[in-house]
């Protein structure tokens, strides 16, 4: 099942999918479980597509610290 999803800063991460029921939360993981919660059993195979906004906040959130980068590269 494929769950469309996106980002707020001040929600965080949220379905925006008319199938399914609005789910939010801090992390990507959270929205996974919480969706499967709902679902439970009907569907297990969870696939969320990312807007915009929420594929950029996971890259931010994924990229490491600006000061071990320049660290790094300093050595």
């Amino acid at each position: 099942m494929r769950v469309a999803v996106s980002f707020d800063a001040e929600r965080g991460y949220y379905t925006t999918a008319p199938d399914v029921p609005t789910v939010t939360a801090l992390s990507l993981a959270g929205v996974r479980k919480r969706i499967a919660a709902a679902l439970m059993p009907d569907e297990v195979d969870i696939k969320l597509e990312l807007d915009r906004a929420a594929r950029r906040e996971r890259d931010r959130r994924r990229a490491p610290p600006l000061a071990a980068v320049r660290s790094a590269t300093l050595r």
